[in-house]
């Protein structure tokens, strides 16, 4: 069928293909590094314990047939060796088939990680990694042209990426609809990045600018993607600028690269990218990518519904493999930035006069001297949810109380997810605290004359000082 394949698209798909294998080898690094303290045997959501009771069928995962940390890093590691597979290109060295069993293997591994990790996988770019990695198993390889209805498929997830988030802020908080976010997103971020008390600093004229064209490029540009080309390519340049503003105004994990790699698979590079003679793609794989494409179009219903929703949720997914998901990011922008931190003592018994020392998380602020730093698109979990925890307690009711206890017994592999620890880990702190701090970037006077980039305010205490009654 002539119509199934799209010749001027070779050159994009194998720039998606390995943007996309460089996303999967992050993703599979950041779970082998950190998931022992935090879904391991003895971390703080363990996974056995989740699968005793959550049946495979509401969150299939290889874990529910085996689960010990051995496994758990060799399903890490052996998603990061088949990242690295696909980023050199193997894909293209085996029959179509083969390449798309290749590219099954790290979304089945990664499904099975994201199924059971609960809290600490809760983000939207998990989904979207996901979806996009789903499709890429039927993009096909040297041997066949890319499908015309893949590439239709990652443009309608590319469409709800931004056009879901920008319904979602013009139903949300007023600032946006006021052009005044910006105004205090920059600093009130989950994780700020090295340049984002730059951006924190411009002018709010210039704030305003960026609000309005976010708004045109998440509102009135998706729609383009299913125009003809060049004006379908220009609307994936565009989209491409603002994710690269964005990687450089702070600290989103790979949200903004796979948001990058999606509309990398619009581009059209012309006919001059793709080989003369073109294979004519097997019945048999025409036949699989025509019923996945019913298959997912039907599952897009709930989705697209919750678009058009007064009621509508972000980074929600409807089905437990996490085919057709729902996106969108801060419909709501806090005014005020409060962190959350952790002090610990040696003293037996906390008095007035005790010595407390704080422990200094990697991306999150704390030392008000020290500068945040660029780790997107790796993604520091507990970071985060420090975040969220300094948002409301409720986030962090099910992992803040377990994180503490593991400070006070020096577990080391808590203690590997932190950038300094203030007590050796065979001499563990006596009592834990945490106390809630306002926080807000110094002025550039200030910063040159003290050395801080931020200044901060005692607010309330978070949990008072804690001690282990035995140990676990």
């Amino acid at each position: 069928m002539e119509w199934f394949s799209a010749d001027q698209y070779w050159l994009g798909r194998l720039v998606f293909q390995r943007a996309l294998a460089a996303v999967y080898l992050v993703a599979f690094l950041g779970a082998a590094l950190q998931f022992r303290a935090l879904i391991g045997e003895r971390g703080m959501l363990p996974v056995p314990r989740f699968v005793e009771r959550v049946p495979f069928r509401k969150a299939p995962s290889l874990f529910h047939l085996h689960y010990s940390d051995r496994f758990f890093a060799l399903v890490a590691w052996t998603g990061c060796a088949c990242a690295l597979t696909l980023l050199a290109g193997a894909d293209n060295l085996l029959p179509l088939w083969a390449a798309m069993l290749l590219w099954l293997v790290p979304w089945v591994l990664y499904l099975s990680i994201v199924n059971v990790g609960q809290t600490w996988y809760g983000f939207g770019w998990e989904s979207l990694l996901l979806e996009t990695g789903f499709l890429a198993v039927f993009l096909g390889n040297d041997e066949t042209a890319p499908p015309v209805l893949v590439l239709f498929l990652l443009r309608w997830v590319l469409f709800r990426v931004e056009f879901g988030a920008g319904l979602i802020k013009m139903r949300g908080d007023e600032c946006w609809r006021k052009l005044t976010c910006l105004y205090f997103h920059h600093e009130t971020q989950p994780m700020p990045g090295p340049l984002s008390r730059y951006f924190h600093h411009l002018p709010k004229p210039v704030h305003r600018m960026e609000v309005a064209a976010n708004h045109f490029t998440q509102l009135v540009v998706p729609p383009l993607l299913f125009t003809p080309q060049p004006i379908a390519t220009a609307a994936a340049c565009l989209m491409i600028v603002t994710q690269l503003w964005l990687v450089l105004s702070g600290n989103f994990s790979w949200l903004n690269w796979m948001t990058i790699v999606l509309a990398v698979s619009v581009l059209d590079f012309g006919s001059a990218a793709a080989p003369t003679h073109s294979p004519a793609p097997p019945l048999w794989y025409e036949v699989v990518v025509i019923a996945v494409t019913v298959l997912l179009l039907g599952l897009s219903y709930r989705p697209a519904r919750n678009l058009f929703s007064r009621r509508q949720v972000m980074n929600t997914s409807f089905d437990p493999l996490h085919l057709v998901n729902t996106y969108g990011a801060f419909g709501s922008v806090s005014r005020v930035r409060q962190e959350v931190v952790i002090e610990g003592t040696a003293d037996a018994k906390p008095r007035q006069d005790s010595r407390w020392l704080e422990y200094e998380f990697k991306g999150k602020p704390g030392d008000v001297r020290r500068r945040p730093r660029q780790f997107a698109p790796y993604h520091l979990r507990l970071d985060w949810m420090m975040w969220f925890a300094a948002l409301s307690p409720a986030y962090a009711r099910s992992w803040f109380g377990p994180l503490v206890e593991r400070l006070l017994e020096g577990d080391r592999d808590t203690l590997r997810l932190l950038r300094h620890v203030p007590f050796p880990q065979d001499a563990p702190p006596a009592y834990i605290r945490a106390r809630l701090y306002r926080y807000g970037y110094t002025s550039r006077r200030e910063l040159r004359e003290t050395g801080a980039c931020w200044e901060r305010t005692y607010v309330r205490e978070f949990l008072p000082p804690t001690r282990i009654s035995s140990p676990r």
